[in-house]
């Protein structure tokens, strides 16, 4: 298993590479900010270690750059700074773990561990779907550049329709993850959001993205050269 370590601090840099180098893996070395998204882009990691502060670019900002460039390798991010804000901002930037210094390095290693088994799958920090643009962190919905106006349940499935795109999925499904079980699996209310999404999703741009499917649930369309396949 090969791992990035993105850290200036020469110490810490060198004590981490020591320490992964004993467990095992093999370790790359960068200090700066551009020459980490460079290295990341050009490798396929398992693990990407990744300090907040850094020169050139900061580690929010490499993140960001990685996950735009559809680079899925799981990033752990490390920073002396240990408040909820840097946390959620790096999370909601792409990084998958957040590590506080000083930490153990028993935990380290057992935090990298758990990542490289989740593995490497894609997984965009915003939602884009034929014109439709979806930003869970920022609460924000557009279609071809136009904000869309949606209320918090509308943008609930929304996201959940984005997230598996071209797939059919039921009206049960959807109630189990846009609502929760005190709804009854007979009620309509999966059918009256649909209509209320359709109102503000296609029909104010002369389409018809989402789909209902007889008898099986409903579908947001992708355009066949978007496929896999």
């Amino acid at each position: 298993m090969r791992v990035l370590v993105v850290e200036d601090e020469t110490r810490t840099a060198a004590l981490l590479r020591r320490g992964l180098v004993e467990e095992g893996f093999a370790v790359d070395v960068v200090a700066d900010g551009l020459e980490a998204v460079w290295q990341a882009s050009e490798v396929a990691y398992d693990v990407i270690v990744l300090d907040l502060m850094l020169p050139g670019i900061d580690g929010f900002e490499v993140c960001r750059r990685l996950r735009a460039a559809r680079r899925w390798a799981p990033v752990l991010m490390l920073s002396a700074r240990g408040e909820v804000t840097d946390r959620v901002r790096g999370l909601d930037v792409g990084a998958d773990d957040y590590l506080a210094k000083p930490f153990s390095f028993d935990e380290l290693s057992a935090r990298i561990r758990a990542l490289i088994r989740r593995g490497s799958h894609e997984r965009p920090v915003v939602l884009d779907v034929d014109g439709l643009r979806l930003d869970p962190a920022g609460r924000t919905a557009s279609r071809d550049g136009t904000d869309l106006d949606l209320s918090p349940k509308e943008f609930a499935l929304l996201e959940y329709l984005m997230r598996h795109p071209g797939e059919v999925l039921s009206r049960t499904a959807i109630l189990e993850h846009v609502w929760d079980f005190a709804y009854d699996g007979t009620s309509n209310v999966v059918d009256q959001y649909i209509a209320y999404l359709r109102r503000k999703i296609d029909r104010p741009f002369g389409t018809s993205q989402l789909e209902t499917v007889r008898g099986a649930g409903y579908r947001l369309r992708v355009a066949a050269s978007a496929q896999p396949g």
